[in-house]
């Protein structure tokens, strides 16, 4: 039984007839093909994924759907269309019985319908009860029904209208109320049901809308429409952002389909001319094909947008990831790993080398699409064309290796220019962090021309990478055409019967377009790998860096020993290959004690509390801990937060217990002066507070976490005499809030050696003795000798009384702590308000009065909003210069006008009448053909080479610039900006620059001229569609002005949102080791994913925004080829078959750089952004001049060294209070000046004052009759000397921190060296001189550190020095050999002494005491203590007296 008589029993309903469906003016299909195929089309369909899909939908489930209105209507739709169907069946049997015949068709298609409704409908719960709120597999089915049942009901109407007579009324009517419902059922497949019971999205605020949005709207990317209008009316902020998803998945749509639909429009494209070269076919013909290559596109548009989605959405993902695991990493690292990788390549790792990756993810497809398009494009080109094709694609064959050479070298350059850039923000990190003793020093300039270096030599590697680029940009674009010139020559000339007609030469010319992508895209795809390859190696090295061993450190159970301590034999070093530092070391702590350890300059104390932490490598040994324990390091380490919450660190708020922490800190005085009382916020790195009071917050962390173990690197260093005393007595000693616990105290102050229970003494890494004070003084060894040298000077300290004095709990403030008038604090620095006063003893209610405002320090980094200001573009046509900008874009215009010409040419030529089956003058043809091509190739080579010449101009303008204007903005610039801010700036902003924005620009004005060269063609071709373009044009520019209003304002929320991330992970890598002592590792943690989260949060909305675009705008470009096709085939009697290809060959092209211009456009707008973010520190408040032009300074300025201050008073903030005021001194040269006072009484505003960090706001300073307010800043402060509190060294050698201009011979260098006590240290390194220190100076210790500061002081030997308290650090006997070595060196020098030691400055001259800003009191010690003033007092509370 065959398919004919399947349908009708006589064979009078044939199956297939050509006559009724192709060759005829009006087609149709007949009865039986409508009856079996149409109907089992979707039957088919349904059952091939109704398996499927129930297996998926068992897989994923996502909770259960409560029955909805929706649900419902579905459902009975579904029922009532089931019983339709089983009506016609029953119906046909009914006729049976009646004797008529009927065929089985009518028995077999009716069932089989019926039964997939009820599939549907079966479908349509199971969904419900899976949580599905949209499905796919359904509207497509419903879709395909609906397409399948209008051909029968076209059929139905037009066999109605032309046979009345026979029409089945019965059938018909049931028809029509199937396809109504059929109707309805698509409708309502397209909407979303409510999300399931219990889902994420019910929880959540702000859900994102994809999870829940149709499938139509999915896969059009129309749920985000609702944050595009927001983005438009006003800019987007951080709380119209949605949540991430959580699982954030999308099926993989295959890029396979994507090129097969390609192959699928070209067939079509070719039967369309074909079309216009039959006269004789059908008009509808034409319409036919027009509107399969509308529904092919629009396919191919929808398909691609969502592989791309998929593939962002990824490559977000592994974004993620990347960073996690390189911060998770650095927290474990070992401290000789952590020192081959600077802070700068590590954040790289996180910044540029994640983005690598992500770049990649896009095209990774491509690697096996790329060849598979060649593939399929080269045989239908061989169908085409035949062999001739074999000389198109040997120019192919030579083009690959070209491009892998060149793909090699970029490579390697690729390397060189990462390298460059990690030492730049390396270098820029630190330059950053030491800015304060830059300008004290004057060496700004040293550093801005080292930074300068590095930039070269990185523009170097970028200009060869550009000429690189130039050459492979001129292969690609001319590849194609060499391609296309090739093979037609051989074609035309190897047979002159052959003859290059409009269907032949415009279908290959498709074809040859087609292959340009994949073959553009190979060669970008290979150096996307090559990237992300150099990128991998990178992070497999640093996640592959050695870990700090669990088993350092044994943590037995708390009932096992006595001791909490314990160190058997050991042996540690630094790293595994170091010989070890700590030697033969045998410790035994009993719970409960406090143990001192004493020993000079670097004889390995700190290194011992490292050990005891498990941060040095155990060589040999075993070391054990019992309990939880706390670490206060040397340096404090203080986080970017509120003063509480780096005291709470993670921990619950106990306020009782607070309360007690604070005051036995000697906190509360502090609280009293800052702006926002405990919630101020610290600046990065504690830069609004003094170096005490960092200590000290450092030591509450400690006390308030309450542990079973401390850990005390010499916590009181940095704190006044008095208030060390008060906090040992309050916190650490026998007495104090952690009396009963283990304690290990690193000291200098042997005033607490007699109260503690053991002290361990330390020579050059090992311990020579221990025991307790009375021990050891028995022992008469090294300790008893030491003690004997040292217990004259440091008397005073026994009798010292804390109660006289109330508001005693403070010490000196560091500048930065800008401490003013009593409460009137600076630490408002940048919020405009000024804290109320308050009265010290009512301290409760002045915490309230306090602003909040006033708390704030930093300034986030803030999002633009609305366009990007023209000005920002025409700043980087400035940079380039405007001759190479307009040659650029004339260069532009030659490419683009050849390009048409040569196409323009090639329809002339296909035009040729054909005589004799041979076309004449085709060598005339050929020749200019080919002329045309290689005037397109040189143009392209210039201009690509213009553009990356002038980026790079630009590029280095830009940064040196911005370089300058970063390091001539004044301290209180530093304070206010974190560095992450800055350091984003110099790493994200300039990469974009060097990089991103030239190629941008070149695909920009590329893309420009392709729409217009198409459009003019267009228009010539088929003039009607004139009355098409203006409409989709004004729909184009309101789209794209659309989209980057809010595309724009995302790319800003993401890249403000990036710079934290950073921020926070600076701060983590420089306290590894507090986060590592207390445990907090997790909370970190959580904390940075929090943050990368909040990233990502803005970024995914863009990469969907960018969807969006794309599938708004495909449609329109294919509206534009449907147009030209369909005029085409209005016009087609008037038109020439070669102008025809030739229109329609660019109407095709037009899509796609239409979209590309869109694209490019944004994506102009938004990175130009980073221009108008390095040009910002252009208009901040600047310093005054360095130097000034006509300088009437004499050579050896200042001779004498004499210094009057006259009336002098400064403020730190235009509204602020005068810090210091009417303060008139005189200071004979040479003399030897001592300034004491209470903490924020203003003595290290007198000295900030002298260097110009701050400007004076009355009176005059004058130096050697010079006032200093008339000098440039880099003649004062070269010219007077300064050893600040905390030393700063740089990473370089030695020498370089001593001597950065090299202006001193090295003879010069090691005397100062040898007077600072390290000429023994330093020659017994084995690089002496070149000794490279690492960042921050970290392989020296501290006193190590302010030894070298006072060398560097030694090497200037100018005739005034001024010191900040610049023996905190150091322990008595260094202290001393520094205090003689500035007596004998600096003899016949004025030297001022901002002191917290007064025993140090007995012997001066003269003493200023200021209290409150002013003046009190100034004459020599003895005449002081004889007044009975201040300075009696304060001598009288240390003793001295």
């Amino acid at each position: 039984m065959g398919i004919d008589s399947f349908c009708s029993l006589d064979g009078s309903d044939p199956f297939w007839d050509w006559n009724r469906t192709w060759q005829t003016l009006n087609p149709d299909l007949t009865p039986c093909f409508q009856n079996t195929v149409l109907v089992w089309i979707p039957c088919f369909y349904l059952c091939l994924f109704a398996p499927l899909y129930i297996l998926y939908l068992k897989r994923n489930d996502r909770g259960y759907i409560c029955m909805t209105h929706l649900n419902r209507a579905k459902t009975a739709i579904g029922f009532t269309l089931w019983l339709i169907c089983w009506a016609d069946v029953f119906y046909s049997f009914w006729e049976r019985s009646h004797g008529a015949t009927i065929a089985p068709v009518y028995l077999v298609s009716p069932t089989m319908l019926g039964v997939t409704m009820l599939l549907a409908t079966f479908l349509i719960q199971y969904e419900r009860k899976k949580g599905v709120q949209s499905s796919g597999v359904m509207l497509n089915f419903w879709l395909i029904t609906i397409v399948c049942a209008t051909v029968t009901f076209r059929s139905k109407i037009l066999h109605a209208l032309n046979e009345p007579a026979s029409v089945n009324v019965f059938k018909y009517t049931t028809f029509y109320i199937y396809y109504t419902m059929l109707l309805i059922s698509l409708i309502l497949a397209c909407f979303s049901d409510r999300p399931p019971l219990f889902s994420q999205a019910v929880r959540d605020s702000n859900p994102c809308p994809e999870s829940g949005a149709s499938f139509l709207s999915r896969i059009t990317f129309w749920w985000i429409t609702g944050l595009m209008v927001t983005g438009y009316k006003r800019p987007l902020e951080e709380k119209d952002l949605w949540s991430l998803n959580t699982e954030d998945k999308s099926q993989r749509v295959v890029p396979q389909l994507v090129c097969r639909w390609d192959q699928e429009c070209n067939k079509v494209k070719r039967l369309l001319i074909q079309f216009v070269n039959d006269s004789s076919a059908p008009d509808w013909h034409g319409y036919f094909y027009t509107t399969l290559l509308f529904v092919c596109t629009c396919v191919q548009t929808l398909i691609l947008q969502k592989y791309f989605h998929v593939c962002f959405v990824t490559g977000m993902r592994l974004r993620t990831a990347i960073v996690g695991a390189v911060y998770r990493k650095a927290l474990v690292i070992t401290n000789a790993a952590r020192r081959t990788s600077t802070v700068g390549e590590i954040v790289n790792l996180m910044s540029v080398d994640a983005q690598r990756f992500m770049d990649l993810i896009t095209y990774i497809n491509m690697i096996w699409s790329a060849p598979l398009q060649v593939i399929l494009a080269l045989y239908f080109l061989w169908q085409n064309l035949g062999p001739s094709v074999l000389a198109g694609i040997a120019v192919m064959v030579l083009m690959v290796p070209l491009n892998a050479v060149i793909a090699m070298k970029t490579k390697t350059y690729q390397v060189a220019q990462m390298k460059s850039k990690d030492n730049r923000i390396k270098l820029m990190n630190e330059v950053l962090n030491g800015i304060k003793v830059l300008k004290l020093y004057a060496w700004e300039l040293a550093f801005k021309d080292k930074v300068s270096a590095i930039r070269e030599s990185e523009l170097r590697v970028l200009k060869k990478t550009a000429y690189l680029g130039a050459v492979s940009t001129f292969t690609w674009v001319c590849a194609p055409f060499l391609v296309a010139l090739s093979t037609f020559a051989v074609y035309v000339l190897v047979d002159e019967h052959n003859i290059l007609d409009a269907q032949k030469a415009f279908v290959s010319l498709a074809l040859f377009n087609i292959l340009r992508f994949p073959l553009n895209m190979l060669p970008m795809v290979i150096s996307s790998m090559v990237q992300a390859s150099v990128s991998m190696k990178r992070l497999r090295v640093f996640l592959s860096h050695e870990e700090l061993d669990e088993d350092n450190v044994e943590r037995p159970a708390i009932s096992s020993s006595p001791d909490s301590i314990r160190i058997v034999d050991g042996a540690f070093s630094w790293s595994k290959d170091d010989s070890p530092t700590l030697k033969r070391i045998n410790v035994c702590i009993p719970e409960g004690a406090l143990v001192a350890v004493v020993g000079h300059v670097g004889s390995g104390k700190s290194s011992l509390l490292s050990a005891l932490l498990g941060e040095m490598q155990k060589q040999e040994g075993y070391v054990s801990i019992k309990g939880s324990v706390a670490y206060v390091p040397q340096q404090a380490w203080i986080q970017n937060a509120t003063l509480k919450d780096n005291i709470l660190f993670g921990r619950d708020a106990k306020d009782s217990w607070y309360q007690k922490v604070v005051e036995a800190c000697a906190l509360l005085p502090d609280l009293e002066i800052l702006p926002g009382g405990d919630s101020t916020e610290i600046g990065e790195k504690g830069v609004n507070l003094s170096g005490g009071q960092k200590q000290r917050v450092s030591v509450a962390r400690a006390v308030y976490c309450s542990c079973a173990v401390y850990l005390l690197d010499d916590p009181l260093s940095a704190v006044d005499a008095h208030v060390g005393k008060h906090i040992f007595e309050k916190v650490i000693g026998p007495q104090g809030l952690l009396q009963g616990r283990t304690r290990v105290l690193v000291t200098h102050g042997l005033s607490f050696l007699p109260q503690v229970d053991l002290i361990l003494v330390m020579v050059d890494g090992e311990i020579t003795e221990m025991g307790s004070y009375t021990e050891l003084l028995g022992r008469q060894g090294a300790f008893a000798e030491f003690l004997h040298t040292y217990t004259n000077t440091e008397q005073e300290e026994v009798e010292e009384s804390v109660a006289e004095a109330p508001r005693k709990g403070l010490e000196n403030g560091g500048p930065a702590a800008m401490l003013g008038q009593s409460l009137n604090s600076l630490n408002t620095a940048g919020t405009g308000k000024t804290p109320q006063k308050t009265e010290p003893n009512d301290v409760a209610a002045s915490k309230k009065t306090k602003s909040a405002d006033a708390a704030r320090l930093t300034e986030a980094d803030k999002a633009n909003t609305g366009r990007v200001k023209l000005s920002v573009f025409w700043e980087y046509m400035k940079a380039i210069g405007l001759p190479l900008s307009i040659f650029s874009i004339f260069l532009f215009f030659c490419h683009h006008l050849s390009s048409l010409g040569s196409n323009y040419w090639l329809s002339l030529w296909t035009d040729d009448p054909v005589i004799n089956n041979t076309q004449p003058n085709r060598e005339m043809r050929l020749g200019v053909y080919g002329a045309l091509g290689i005037s397109q190739g040189i143009a392209v080579f210039c201009y690509s080479v213009a553009v990356s010449v002038g980026g790079i101009l630009a590029s280095r303008y830009l940064h040196q610039t911005m370089l300058y204007n970063v390091l001539r903005s004044p301290m209180s610039f530093f304070e206010r900006t974190p560095s992450g801010n800055l350091v984003n700036r110099f790493a994200k902003e300039t990469d974009t620059i060097d990089s991103v924005i030239p190629s941008i620009i070149k695909m920009f004005m590329g893309s420009m001229f392709n729409v217009l060269g198409s459009c003019a063609v267009i228009l010539i071709a088929t003039p009607l569609v004139a009355i098409i373009i203006p409409p989709l044009g004004l729909f184009y520019f309101f789209v794209q002005r659309f989209y980057v209003a809010s595309s724009r304002q995302l790319k800003r929320l993401e890249s403000v949102s990036r710079s934290p991330v950073y921020t926070h992970f600076n701060e983590t890598l420089l306290g590894t080791s507090v986060i590592r002592a207390f445990g907090e590792q997790q909370r970190f943690i959580t904390e940075s994913d929090g943050r990368v989260d909040h990233n990502q949060k803005a970024y995914f909305p863009s990469i969907v925004a960018n969807r969006w675009l794309a599938v708004r705008l495909e449609f329109v470009g294919n509206c534009i080829v449907t147009f030209a096709a369909l005029f085409a085939v209005m016009a087609r009697d008037s038109l020439s078959p070669g102008i025809m290809g030739l229109s329609i060959s660019y109407a095709l092209q037009v899509t796609a750089s239409l979209n590309w211009l869109v694209r490019m456009s944004s994506e102009l707008e938004t990175n130009i952004v980073a221009v108008e973010k390095v040009k910002e520190y252009g208009d901040t408040e600047k310093e005054a001049e360095w130097r000034l032009e006509h300088s009437t300074l004499p050579a050896g300025w200042p001779t004498a060294g004499h210094i009057e201050i006259h009336n002098f008073g400064l403020r730190y903030r235009e509204d602020l209070e005068l810090a210091i005021s009417d303060i008139s001194v005189n200071i004979e040269g040479g003399e030897k000046v001592g300034i004491v006072g209470r903490t924020g009484a203003g003595k290290s505003s007198l000295t900030l004052g002298l260097f110009r960090i701050i400007e004076a706001a009355q009176g005059e300073i004058r130096i050697d009759g010079v006032n200093v307010a008339e000098l440039g800043l880099h003649e004062l402060r070269s010219r007077i000397t300064i050893i600040p509190q905390d030393p700063v060294l740089f990473s370089g050698s030695l020498r370089m921190n001593l001597d950065p201009f090299d202006g001193y011979t090295d003879e010069d260098v090691w005397r100062a060296l040898e007077l600072a006590h390290l000429k023994n240290f330093v020659s017994g390194l084995p690089d002496k001189l070149n000794h490279e220190c690492s960042e921050g100076g970290e392989n020296l210790s501290l006193g190590q550190r302010q030894l070298v500061c006072l060398a560097r002081a030694l090497l200037r030997k100018t005739k005034i020095l001024v010191l900040d308290e610049a023996t905190a650090a150091v322990d008595l006997e260094t202290d001393n050999l520094i205090q003689s070595t500035i007596r004998t060196q600096f003899e016949d020098c004025t030297v001022l002494t901002i002191a917290h030691r007064l025993n140090t400055i007995m012997d001066y001259t003269r003493v200023l005491v200021l209290d409150k800003g002013q003046m009190a009191e100034f004459d020599s010690p003895s005449n002081l203590i004889a007044k009975k003033g201040i300075f009696y007092k304060m001598a009288k509370d240390s003793g001295l007296v």
